[in-house]
């Protein structure tokens, strides 16, 4: 099912930006992978111009995890686009909890809605037993592209931010080139 609405929507998940950011994505959970190995815990965000992680990690690591990465998805190691820790993960979670929310109690007195609530709560545990693997589908055919093509890691720069009530976060930017 998600392969075919992938293809009905490829004129728009194919458009320069929306690809580059695609690409990007699955590079950054790739790089991801190669750190975690190495039990180094971080998250990242994608954009078209690359992504950044956010974590207290040597930048050298950081380069040889992201091209060990880049090698690897450009051998054909497509399973390391997805990851379990992604957003997209989150974002379908929320999206399935709410969903059943809406279905069982939308239109009900406040009486009904308790008589539901059981019904609801069986829903939301299915809900949530399933949306790992609807994440990791969306993220497969819609968040992410395996496929890295002519793209180069052009830099790796790390700076620093100060932020309220969590402190000092480094975050390093692995900038990426798509010729």
């Amino acid at each position: 099912m998600f392969a075919q609405l992938a293809f009905l929507l490829r004129p728009i998940l194919e458009q320069e930006h929306i690809w580059r950011v695609r690409r990007n994505h699955a590079l950054e959970h790739a790089t991801v992978h190669m750190l975690n190995r190495q039990r180094v815990r971080l998250s990242g965000r994608a954009s078209g111009t690359g992504f950044v992680l956010y974590g207290d990690v040597p930048t050298d690591k950081v380069q040889q995890a992201s091209k060990e990465a880049l090698m690897r998805m450009k051998r054909g190691e497509k399973h390391w686009a997805i990851h379990p820790n992604c957003g997209t993960n989150l974002v379908a979670t929320g999206f399935l909890l709410a969903l059943v929310g809406v279905l069982v109690f939308g239109g009900t007195s406040r009486r009904a809605a308790w008589e539901r609530f059981p019904l609801a709560m069986v829903g939301m545990m299915l809900a949530s037993v399933y949306s790992l693997p609807f994440g990791m589908a969306l993220q497969k055919h819609f968040t992410t592209s395996s496929d890295m093509g002519a793209l180069t890691i052009v830099a790796v720069r790390k700076r620093t931010l100060r932020l309220p009530i969590i402190g000092v976060v480094t975050v390093h930017e692995v900038v990426t080139q798509n010729p």
